[in-house]
C-alpha cells in the first residue's frame, strides 16, 4: 500500500479529482462538467451554484478514492480556474459562485480611474475578467447577496474552506483578484479604494504546500476517510501544472489546456511598458509569473473534434494530420495575441476555390492546431522580447501536449527544442502531488525522464507563418 494524494481540480469546463502517488503517479482520475447558469441580471454574466459543484467534488471524490485504499491518503488539496470565486456568508454559508468567463462587473469598469495605476499594482491590465469586478456586479445588483456576504474564496480556496472549515486565500490567486499588490505580497488599501471595497472583506493569506488543518471529521466520514488526513493548500491551475515540469527560474513553461498561457519565471517582478502582459505570484517563494495567454485554444480543438471526428480518438486525427499535407488551408479563430487590444470575434478557415479534392477533414483540424502553435510562438517571442530568453529549449505540459502535431510545430515556429516530462497531461494532479510532499516535508524521487522535440523545416514553417498572419488579418478587418 502506497501513500496517497487526492487533487481536487476545478477547470473552465469540468471538474476533476485524482489521485496521485507521493511519487507523481497518478492512480485514478474521475471527472464531470461544471454546471453554469445565465445570470439575466447583466448582458454576459453566468454563475454556478456552489453546493451543486460541491457535491460533484464530494461525487467524485468516491468514485477516485475506490481505486486507491482509503488509509493510504494522506492529504487533499485542490487547485482550480483562475479569476474565479465563491462568495461566503456571514454563517458560513457558500452564496454564490462566479466563474472565470462571468463578466457581471463589465458595465462598471469605467470605476477605475487610473487603469496603468492598477497595472503597475496587480501586474495585469484591469478588465470584468477579475475577481474585484465581479464583487462590484454583486454589489450594484444583487443587494441581498451582498449584503449577507462576509468574505470570498477562490475556487481552490473555497475548495479547502468546505474540507477544513478554514478560510485562507493563497497569493497566486490572490494575485487575480485586482486587490494584491503583487511586489509587496499583500493586500492593498489602494486597491480596495479603486473599487470601493472594505478591507475587512479580504480573508488572511497563505503560503502553498502549508498545511493549516485537518480534514473536518463529518467530510471524513462522507468519504471514508481517517480524521487525520491534512487539507493542504493548493493554488492556481497553471502554476500547478508549471510546478509539474520542474522549471527554474528564467524557463518558459507552456501549459496547453482549454486556454493557453505562456509563461516565463522569473525572480523579481516584471511589467511590460506596453501594458500587455501578466505578472502573478508563483507558489514557489520569491517567484513570479510573467504571462501571456493565447486564450480558448484547446476548447476550440475539442469543439472541431467534435464536429469532424465525433467518433473517433485523437490517435485517428494524429495518423491522418501525419499521413498528408495539409498546408493549403489556413484558419483564425479567435485565439489571444499579448500585442492586440481587442479580441477576434469573427473567425474561419481560408483555402483556395475551387474546393480542391485534396481537402479532407484533416485539413481544417491541421489548421487548427496550427493557428494554435502561431498564437503560442507569437506570445512567446512577446515574453522574449520583453524580458529575454536564452535556454534553447521551452518547458510544456498539459492536455494540449497530448497532439505531437501541436509539439512539432511549437518547436519549428519558435526554434526552440520543447520538452515535457512523463505524465505531462496531468499536469495539475502532478504538481498537487509535489506540493503535498513539501507540506509533509517529504523528498521523493520523481520520475526524471524528459522527452524533447527539436525544431525542424523552420524556413519552411516561417513562411506558413507569415501565411497564418495574412489569414488573421483577414479577419480582423472584418470585425
Amino acid at each position: 500500500m502506497q501513500d496517497s494524494y487526492i487533487i481536487v481540480d476545478i477547470g473552465t469546463g469540468n471538474v476533476r479529482v485524482a489521485a496521485a502517488a507521493q511519487n507523481g503517479q497518478v492512480l485514478g482520475v474521475a471527472r464531470e462538467d461544471i454546471v453554469y447558469i445565465k445570470d439575466n441580471d447583466y448582458p454576459d454574466a453566468l454563475y454556478f451554484e456552489p453546493e451543486q459543484l460541491w457535491q460533484q467534488v464530494l461525487r467524485l471524490a468516491k468514485t477516485v478514492l475506490a481505486s486507491v485504499p482509503a488509509a493510504s491518503v494522506k492529504a487533499i488539496t485542490a487547485t482550480s480556474q483562475r479569476e474565479g470565486i465563491v462568495l461566503i456568508g456571514k454563517d458560513g454559508a457558500s452564496l454564490i459562485g462566479l466563474p472565470n468567463i462571468d463578466h457581471r462587473g463589465r458595465e462598471w469598469e469605467s470605476i477605475m480611474k487610473d487603469k496603468s495605476r492598477v497595472y503597475h499594482l496587480t501586474g495585469r491590465y484591469p478588465t470584468s475578467l477579475f475577481s474585484a469586478m465581479k464583487l462590484v456586479g454583486i454589489r450594484e445588483r444583487k443587494p441581498a447577496i451582498w449584503e449577507a456576504c462576509q468574505t470570498f474564496l477562490s475556487i481552490s480556496n473555497w475548495i479547502e474552506y468546505k474540507m477544513s472549515g478554514l478560510i485562507r486565500y493563497e497569493h497566486s490567486q490572490a494575485s487575480e483578484t485586482l486587490l494584491y499588490d503583487v511586489a509587496r505580497k499583500q493586500w492593498s488599501q489602494e486597491l480596495c479604494g479603486v473599487f470601493g471595497l472594505n478591507m475587512a472583506l479580504l480573508p488572511e493569506i497563505a503560503d502553498s504546500a502549508t498545511m493549516p488543518g485537518n480534514i473536518l471529521p463529518e467530510v471524513a466520514a462522507q468519504l471514508g476517510l481517517n480524521n487525520s488526513v491534512g487539507i493542504v493548500i493548493g493554488g492556481g491551475d497553471t502554476q500547478l501544472a508549471i510546478k509539474s515540469t520542474r522549471p527554474a527560474v528564467d524557463d518558459m513553461v507552456i501549459v496547453s489546456g482549454t486556454t493557453t498561457p505562456i509563461v516565463k519565471l522569473t525572480g523579481t517582478y516584471k511589467l511590460d511598458a506596453e501594458e500587455r502582459t501578466w505578472t502573478s505570484r508563483d507558489i514557489e517563494p520569491g517567484r513570479f509569473v510573467f504571462e501571456a495567454n493565447a486564450g480558448v485554444t484547446g476548447l476550440n480543438y475539442q469543439r472541431l473534434k467534435e464536429i469532424f471526428y465525433p467518433n473517433e480518438g485523437y490517435d485517428i486525427i494524429e495518423k491522418e494530420l501525419t499521413e498528408n499535407k495539409h498546408t493549403f488551408c489556413m484558419a483564425s479563430l479567435g485565439s489571444l495575441l499579448a500585442d492586440e487590444e481587442v479580441p477576434l470575434t469573427r473567425g474561419g478557415f481560408i483555402f483556395p476555390a475551387p474546393v480542391s479534392h485534396l481537402l479532407t477533414r484533416g485539413s481544417f483540424v491541421w489548421a487548427t492546431i496550427f493557428d494554435i502553435a502561431c498564437s503560442i510562438s507569437r506570445n512567446y517571442h512577446i515574453l522574449a522580447e520583453v524580458d529575454g530568453h536564452r535556454p534553447d529549449y521551452i518547458w510544456a505540459c498539459g492536455g494540449g501536449l497530448q497532439s505531437k502535431v501541436l509539439r512539432q510545430l511549437i518547436a519549428n515556429l519558435t526554434g526552440k527544442k520543447v520538452q515535457i516530462r512523463q505524465a505531462f497531461q496531468q499536469s495539475s494532479a502532478i504538481g498537487g502531488a509535489l506540493i503535498c510532499n513539501q507540506a509533509l516535508q517529504l523528498n521523493v524521487p520523481m520520475d526524471d525522464s524528459i522527452e524533447v522535440v527539436y525544431p525542424q523545416e523552420q524556413e519552411h514553417y516561417a513562411a506558413l507563418y507569415a501565411e497564418w498572419e495574412k489569414t488573421r488579418g483577414y479577419f480582423r478587418n472584418m470585425c
